[in-house]
């Protein structure tokens, strides 16, 4: 098959050297468009973000909250909105998922590896299954019970090392898991959020880790009564989380000692809101 000719948007690419040809497209989504490409005797894939106002998944509060940007006057356009800082933004959004990428491979996180970040274009690694072809996302894929229940360990290994490096993938799904040769590989990472400094962050991962436990229950229904992101995330708050934590998938919530001062104190202004409703309502 012909390399089909180079997009206007992958053009510079070409002209920097960075890739030699295009081969196809290989995805259109909500937030980028893919395609596989050579660089000399390397298959790679370049992904191509869209414009803003192009994309449907817009940049929710919740994932923004706390992203670090250059400087002050970048800051304060992107809180004005301005042109300028209507860029500045989504060059933030499109660099999330570029640092995200490059932290989480150092970590030996099961991602992309990135090459290269150029005028709104991410060079990274091609994920392909055994036949070399590119590999396909965990929807597109039946598992016997022992395969469901396999990767499903598996990828909670890696949303532990995700959260050890201070990520929380934020849109985890079997959308966006794809199935590799040697396992499953994360990837689409622009709404990554850092689980220290973002308040939503626990809400977040507590919800990637039940897309994953759903979806894997299907095939094992037993993974439904599993608990791993309480357990997760309590053990990240008391610094006790490591890369190579087993979980117990139980998590009971620790009663700490009871206030009774506390509790009578709040029994007795009830009682006393409820006394003065009576009399405001004439029934005392």
């Amino acid at each position: 098959m012909a390399d089909m000719k180079a997009p206007p948007r992958l053009q510079s690419l070409v002209e920097e050297g960075l890739i030699d040809t295009v081969v196809r497209q290989l995805m259109s989504g909500k937030e980028a468009m893919v395609y596989v490409v050579r660089c000399g005797d390397e298959t790679r894939c370049a992904k191509i973000y869209k414009e803003a106002d192009q994309r449907s998944f817009r940049q929710a509060v919740d994932y923004t909250e706390n992203r670090k940007v250059k400087n002050s006057r970048q800051a304060r356009a992107m809180a004005k909105g301005t042109k300028f800082g209507r860029q500045a933004s989504e060059a933030a959004w499109q660099s999330a998922e570029v640092d995200a990428l490059y932290k989480l491979a150092d970590a030996g996180v099961r991602v992309p590896q990135p090459y290269n970040f150029c005028d709104g274009v991410l060079l990274m690694e091609l994920v392909t299954d055994a036949n070399g072809d590119a590999a396909p996302r965990l929807n597109d894929v039946d598992f016997t019970p022992e395969q469901a229940r396999r990767h499903h360990a598996s990828l909670i290994a890696e949303v532990i090392r995700m959260l050890c490096a201070g990520v929380v993938h934020g849109d985890l799904s079997e959308f966006n898991i794809l199935l590799a040769e040697d396992g499953p590989v994360i990837i689409d990472l622009p709404q990554a959020v850092d689980a220290a400094g973002n308040n939503h962050a626990s809400r977040m991962l507590l919800r990637d880790v039940a897309n994953l436990r759903n979806f894997f229950g299907r095939f094992a229904p037993d993974l439904l009564k599993i608990d791993y992101g309480n357990e997760m995330w309590d053990l990240y708050q008391r610094g006790v989380l490591y890369p190579d934590t087993v979980l117990t998938g139980h998590f009971k919530r620790k009663a700490g000692p009871v206030d009774l001062g506390g509790v009578l104190r709040e029994i007795d202004d009830a009682s006393a809101q409820e006394a003065a409703r009576r009399v405001r309502m004439g029934q005392s």
